[in-house]
């Protein structure tokens, strides 16, 4: 159900409705390679976290598939070994998904803890896959996780802004 357009609140095409979720998906990727100054490499997945509040949010809007495509794109513009998010997105996505479907009902705070599984399962992984086991960075990893955590609810705030935006109630 949309709303009735107005002067102040235009009508949003369909088009752009499909391309909002998809373009912040990839901004989220692309913010990799903004240039930054950091003592610690502690910049969590913003475009796993966006697919996510997505899902979480809106489900119709990202297919089962999309995790292939948006971890492929990742992978290119982060420097993860190739397929690395693209197997780990879309395993996180299938794991919620199983689970959304036995859950009767779910509120934020349940999304939380999905999605925080979801980063953990896909940071942990992307370690295991991108160094070896002799390398310290698991106290890294950890804080990195912890952010990424701590993070997803604004990046859902911003999501269901981006929602309200496309004209879907």
């Amino acid at each position: 159900m949309s709303r009735a357009p107005s002067a102040f609140a235009p009508e949003v095409t369909p088009w752009a409705a499909r391309a909002i979720p998809i373009a912040s998906i990839i901004a989220g990727s692309l913010l990799a390679t903004v240039p930054m100054i950091a003592t610690f490499p502690v910049l969590p997945p913003f475009g796993l976290i966006v697919l996510l509040a997505w899902r979480m949010l809106r489900a119709e809007t990202v297919p089962l598939w999309s995790p292939l495509a948006f971890g492929a794109f990742d992978d290119l513009v982060s420097g993860q070994p190739l397929g690395s998010a693209m197997l780990l997105w879309t395993v996180g996505f299938l794991v919620i998904d199983l689970l959304d479907q036995r859950l009767v009902s779910r509120d934020f705070w349940l999304d939380w803890v999905l999605a925080a599984g979801s980063i953990a399962l896909s940071l942990i992984g992307g370690r295991l896959i991108a160094t070896g086991l002799a390398a310290h960075v698991d106290t890294l990893l950890l804080l990195q996780v912890v952010v990424a955590v701590l993070l997803y609810p604004f990046v859902a705030r911003l999501v269901a802004w981006f929602d309200r935006k496309r004209g879907r109630a």
